[in-house]
């Protein structure tokens, strides 16, 4: 079970620090992602990062606002979240998956999720 943490509610243009860990699990052996769901949406793909950390992908509506980073000492990979919006607002997921990373944007792809963070973007 991975441990999603650091939502909250932040202005229109703020940042916020997601982290995700996982007790008992090494995460170094994972590529992790990141989904969110919005109220009334399906759940959609945000970020992924590499086992090794080399190779990140960012879904269109968050590149170069948000940036994905893991510590392979801590066993935490981190999602840090600028200049936010309101349509950003949705409950974060993280999840890891063993599968190739061609498919890092498929959701069934990830075995291992956590139960979320609620982000909310007020405007």
């Amino acid at each position: 079970q991975l441990q999603a943490s650091g939502g909250g509610l932040v202005q229109t243009g703020g940042s916020l620090r997601l982290s995700c860990t996982s007790p008992g699990r090494t995460l170094t052996s994972y590529t992790v992602g990141w989904f969110r769901q919005a109220p009334g949406k399906e759940r959609e793909f945000v970020v992924a990062i590499s086992r090794n950390g080399a190779g990140t992908a960012y879904a269109d509506s968050v590149n170069g606002r948000f940036i994905i980073s893991r510590t392979n000492v801590k066993n935490t990979v981190y999602l840090q979240m600028n200049s936010l919006k309101p349509e950003d607002t949705a409950v974060y997921y993280c999840a890891a998956s063993n599968g190739v990373w061609s498919a890092r944007d498929q959701e069934t792809m990830y075995a291992h999720w956590g139960r979320g963070t609620l982000v909310t973007v007020s405007s």
